[in-house]
């Protein structure tokens, strides 16, 4: 025995397992380990995308076509496409590069597969790394195949994978019923800390679905670790999601997307930014500054984005670091910044679409109000809680 698993034997005697970060196994490695046992004579459709990969870089599509046992018959592919390189509006179908297997996009004319695209399937397998943040697609990627896998008798299996910006933290204000959309699938709130395998445990019972649901379970991942305490190698999960700060950063930042105000896009650090061309950086950031919120910093920057919002014009705006991730609640940077921007430039901002991410009424009447992110924050507060509790039998990790 080598010291290290030594070592590793000893911290695991007791109730509390301080297990190493290389020992951190997402589903597809349960899955390899496994011999593939859990798919044994499975017809499958996998929906994933570049991220579908192993602790050793092998891509999840390989390893399932190679595995003995297994028919992988088709791929649906979410937002951004199978090599998560596309940011456009809608995606074509297509094949494979190394395998030449049928790719069907789920962000296309199709949103959830069809009676058609599952008639020669018995299992859809699932295995893409999400972010945290309820509008990322990919979860409603997700839910929206397990409820065509509910109507056509498919089973479902779900290849976990750690939630990147910790299980622990959950934040922001619950879905209202009936905003459901394709960026707010079900009634959670913004930061929900659950892994896609426990999400999927709860979009099944709040949903009523009848469907055969197994989750592989991700390995040694402890619920406060960070993606970079797993040992597991970051992927940019989509074009602008391009490094842990930007995740962390996003729940809150990402709300300004359906404003006038530029997030970063088309520039090299995307949601660590935001300016216009109507903000005084220098004052937003003194300002920003002076609320001396936890974990974070601000700093006045000029950039002007090569694409997206206000692509080829000069913004001012602010740089944001973080200082202590621990403490960063990024909801309340979110909400302390559109305070912020409603006290000074109430007229330049424009709030109509603000809703669409937010997806909570009564939380934009609040800051439209003038309520402070404190009072805003007191308005959702009970939802949250209800949700925290509702959350809690599904969670699958300590």
């Amino acid at each position: 025995m080598t010291v290290r698993h030594f070592l590793h034997a000893i911290l695991m005697v007791g109730t509390t397992s301080l297990a190493f970060a290389d020992d951190v196994l997402p589903g597809i490695d349960v899955l390899v380990r496994d011999e593939f046992r859990q798919l044994a004579g499975a017809r499958v459709a996998l929906i994933t995308n570049h991220t579908g990969l192993s602790r050793d870089g092998q891509g999840t599509i390989r390893l399932l076509h190679d595995a003995p046992g297994v028919d992988l018959v088709r791929i649906f592919s979410p937002e951004h496409g199978l090599e998560g390189k596309l940011d456009i509006p809608l995606i074509d179908d297509g094949a494979d590069g190394e395998t030449g297997i049928p790719v069907i996009s789920l962000y296309g004319e199709l949103r959830r597969p069809t009676a058609a695209t599952l008639a020669d399937i018995d299992t859809i397998v699932f295995d893409i790394q999400d972010i945290g943040t309820r509008f990322y697609t990919y979860i409603s990627t997700m839910g929206n195949a397990m409820i065509a896998a509910a109507e056509h008798g498919v089973r479902f299996v779900v290849l976990d994978r750690p939630n990147p910006i910790n299980g622990v933290s959950v934040e922001g204000p619950v879905l209202d019923d009936g905003l459901q959309s394709f960026v707010g699938f079900h009634r959670i709130p913004v930061r929900h800390g659950m892994t896609v395998g426990e999400l999927a445990l709860l979009f099944r019972e709040e949903l009523a679905l009848d469907l055969d649901l197994q989750v592989v379970r991700t390995e040694a991942w402890r619920r406060e670790q960070f993606f970079d305490d797993t040992g597991l190698a970051w992927v940019d999960p989509s074009p602008n999601m391009r490094s842990l700060r930007a995740a962390l950063l996003y729940p809150g930042i990402g709300l300004l997307e359906t404003t006038n105000v530029s997030v970063g896009r088309g520039t090299d650090t995307p949601f660590e930014l935001f300016g216009a061309p109507w903000i005084d950086g220098v004052s937003l950031a003194a300002n920003l500054n002076a609320r001396q919120l936890d974990g974070i910093s601000f700093a006045a920057m000029v950039f002007t984005p090569n694409t997206s919002t206000y692509a080829g014009q000069r913004c001012e705006g602010v740089r944001i670091t973080i200082t202590d991730r621990t403490r960063l609640r990024p909801l309340t940077v979110g909400f302390a910044i559109a305070e912020q921007l409603l006290r000074d430039y109430g007229e330049a901002w424009e709030t109509q679409r603000y809703l669409r991410l937010l997806g909570n009424a009564a939380t934009l009447a609040a800051l439209l109000n003038g309520k402070t992110a404190k009072e805003i924050e007191a308005v959702y507060r009970p939802e949250l809680d209800a949700f925290i509790t509702r959350r809690a039998r599904f969670l699958l990790y300590d």
